[in-house]
């Protein structure tokens, strides 16, 4: 019986992070694939308990043939209703798979640090918002047709929505730990030339604020998130534990 979160990165040294941390304290296993790498990417969810692709540095609209192939594959998960969760660049290749379009903002406009987020209400979906969140991108993501949206934000209006009962897009990044944080502001200090970034400084002076409310929004996020799929109960050889809490209609 199948226990295994199947996790989509993009780089050679690409993480997931705190959601990574997560799923394992919950007693799943990761099954981590760089489809940019040639690793496969499975027909059918029926092995895995949900799916996450994270973001990375290259866009949802270049032509590469692992983007095209993602984007294309979303539709596994979505027609079996299995959880899927897109972060930034997976969010942005989800909105693609449904029709929406991925552009920079008109003004030219990033957000990379932290910046302030707006809930907004969606039946089923009651988590404890922090008052602002982890940035890292220059494009954004239409809200596709039949979503509905849960977060916004003033510069990037679309932060996150939900498609239908289990999948769900986010544009901000509540995977990152210190040791990423180090890294993608070393590795990417050249970006905070960009217009609207901010310095190096305020990303680690914004964590030290920010990051433990964060921290608990994305714990009972995936607590929702695992529950949400409505598939057979013994589809994708759920664990018990993730079946009963799947059990009631959403």
């Amino acid at each position: 019986m199948s226990n295994k979160v199947l996790i989509i990165v993009h780089q050679e040294t690409s993480t997931p992070g705190r959601v990574g941390q997560s799923l394992r304290a919950r007693g799943l296993d990761l099954d981590i694939r760089r489809p940019r790498f040639g690793d496969p990417l499975p027909v059918t969810m029926d092995d895995h308990v949900g799916a996450v692709i994270f973001g990375g540095p290259m866009s949802a609209n270049d032509p590469d043939d692992f983007i095209k192939d993602e984007i294309d594959w979303i539709n596994v998960p979505l027609q079996e209703k299995a959880p899927f969760l897109g972060i930034c660049l997976g969010g942005q290749m989800m909105a693609k798979t449904l029709g929406a379009e991925v552009a920079p903002h008109p003004d030219g406009l990033t957000e990379i640090g932290y910046y302030p987020i707006t809930p907004e209400p969606i039946d089923g979906l009651d988590l404890p918002w922090p008052s602002h969140v982890y940035q890292w991108h220059r494009e954004g993501f239409d809200l596709p047709k039949g979503a509905e949206r849960f977060a916004t934000a003033p510069v990037y209006p679309n932060q996150a929505f939900r498609y239908g009962p289990a999948a769900f897009a986010i544009q901000f990044h509540p995977e990152l730990t210190t040791a990423m944080l180090y890294r993608w502001t070393t590795k990417g200090r050249d970006r905070f030339k960009l217009p609207n970034a901010q310095d190096r400084k305020a990303h680690f002076t914004g964590r030290a604020r920010y990051d433990g409310a964060l921290r608990h929004w994305l714990e009972a996020f995936l607590d929702h998130w695992l529950a949400s799929g409505q598939r057979d109960a013994g589809a994708a050889g759920a664990p018990p534990s993730i079946r009963q809490a799947a059990a009631p209609a959403e």
